[in-house]
């Protein structure tokens, strides 16, 4: 955790903290597969080869209620033809599921730094450390060392690998690099999140209500930032200054976000409390990063907040009393891309990017937040660079 107090913002002659780390670019990598929402019911039901009336009826519910409209995924007909055992219940399939995740993480990983790394303008060769963060994907070694591989890294890079940690994990990556930044004069450090839902596919259950949520929510891709403290001047193009961040987690709440690797891929839960569970402290926990700079009203800062769901958001904007714009950004990200675990925070900062540029977002000040199995709270104060 790095803190940042007011008596320590060192400013320069433009406002800023030349020692605070600060987003240089962003990236993503998306698969070829687009699901419409609206066609998700029949394409599902078809793929596992169910006709139950129930389970067309809820799946019908809940892609409604998720407001999500477009996503992109790995998965596809043609590759349950190639693989008909993932969508036959109860046979062992861990291993073609690591298979597919491990070459998907890759491709899309890749896609997103490259992109991320022609934002940023410079060298790959200049990127002095790489944080990545997944929870699809298990192999020895990882996908940190492939993709430094594959996108021609100094193998002097250092490389630190986040896993497992659900939705939190996009926003404790970019709270590593920060500490990283920081900590390592000149440093670049390039972020990749990856993420594929195949671990997960099954065909519904009566036994698992929780697939048809994932069935209906979540979605495949990948993104890429790059972090850097004192960038250069006329090359590089800083657009946030990462003031301070902090983690948190709510005691006995471990088995709210439950998720088992078995023989069968990952056996998810997501606990009907968890919007309750969150809007117990969220109040308390923004409350720590706003008072860095003394600001007092939740409407003062904007909001970059990872889209785990609708109900989540809904129940900030009301705890928080927020303004209906304030989560714009996050509830466009959730419609466009679905929850795609540790990613979708970085898409929202890309609306947010767009949304400086347009002049439709005007505080100086912001927050981003993600929540994640633990309950696992993530959270980062950071200021706009005109």
């Amino acid at each position: 955790m790095s803190g940042l107090g007011l008596g320590d913002i060192g400013r320069s002659g433009n406002g800023r903290s030349h020692g605070k780390a600060k987003l240089l670019a962003l990236g993503k990598g998306l698969p070829e597969h687009v699901q419409p929402q609206d066609k998700l019911v029949e394409t599902y039901l078809q793929d596992t080869r169910c006709d139950d009336p129930a389970t067309r009826a809820k799946l019908e519910r809940l892609c409604k209620t998720t407001t999500v409209k477009t996503r992109y995924t790995v998965m596809s007909k043609e590759l349950l033809d190639e693989h008909p055992e993932l969508k036959t219940e109860g046979t062992p399939t861990l291993t073609p599921r690591l298979d597919i995740c491990n070459a998907a993480v890759l491709e899309l990983g890749a896609a997103a730094a490259h992109a991320a790394l022609g934002e940023w303008g410079r060298p790959a060769v200049e990127i002095t450390h790489l944080v990545y963060i997944s929870s699809s994907e298990l192999r020895l070694p990882g996908g940190d060392l492939f993709l430094a591989t594959r996108l021609g890294l100094s193998p002097n890079t250092v490389r630190t690998s986040l896993l497992f940690l659900g939705c939190s994990g996009g926003a404790a990556a970019l709270r590593t690099a920060k500490d990283i930044a920081e900590n390592n004069p000149g440093s670049r450090v390039l972020v990749i999140a990856a993420e594929t839902t195949v671990l997960g596919f099954r065909p519904p259950s009566p036994d698992r209500p929780y697939d048809l949520v994932g069935a209906a929510l979540f979605g495949d891709g990948a993104s890429a930032a790059i972090i850097g403290a004192s960038p250069i001047t006329a090359e590089e193009n800083p657009f946030l200054e990462l003031e301070f961040s902090t983690q948190e987690f709510l005691p006995g709440t471990d088995k709210v976000i439950d998720g088992k690797i078995t023989e069968e891929g990952i056996n998810f839960k997501l606990g009907r409390d968890l919007p309750e569970k969150i809007e117990s402290r969220i109040e308390g926990f923004c409350r720590i990063l706003m008072d860095k700079v003394g600001i007092k009203e939740f409407n003062d800062v904007f909001w970059a907040v990872h889209p785990g769901g609708p109900a989540i958001l809904n129940r900030l904007e009301i705890c928080l009393q927020l303004d209906p714009d304030k989560l714009k950004i996050s509830r466009k990200a959730l419609m466009n891309y679905g929850n795609v675990s540790s990613n979708t925070v970085f898409y929202v900062l890309e609306y947010l990017r767009d949304g400086l540029k347009k002049g439709m977002i005007r505080e100086e000040w912001g927050l981003i937040l993600a929540f994640g199995p633990g309950i696992t709270f993530e959270g980062m104060l950071v200021r706009v660079i005109n």
